[in-house]
């Protein structure tokens, strides 16, 4: 186990991360601008009826039957999504080593 923290260690550093245990999580600019009201109506006009609901369990049908009431939420939640604080539980990671070929237990594969 300790081999394989090493190599990991070794790794973080390569690409600039000190340590591979990170107290201090970094902020970054978003990507993308907020979107706006009209670009959430435009979204939620284009969905889909009749179709199985996503990650979030939300049927299409719901969203669009909520009308501005909803799309109204709907943005001002996806305008605050980048402005909250992580909860602890999703600023550690577990790493999981895949091999491709060969011995399992060396780091380099």
């Amino acid at each position: 186990m300790a081999r394989w923290k090493n190599n990991f260690s070794q790794l973080f550093i390569v690409q600039g991360v000190g340590r591979v245990r990170q107290t201090a999580v970094p902020t970054a600019k978003p990507l993308l601008p907020e979107p706006s009201a009209c670009e959430v109506e435009m979204a939620t006009e284009k969905l889909n009826r009749h179709k199985s609901t996503g990650i979030d369990q939300i049927p299409a049908e719901l969203i669009k039957a909520g009308g501005r009431t909803i799309r109204s939420k709907i943005h001002i939640r996806l305008n605050s999504a980048g402005k909250e604080e992580l909860p602890e539980e999703r600023k550690e990671s577990i790493i999981v080593p895949i091999y491709k070929k060969g011995d399992k237990t060396s780091c380099s594969n």
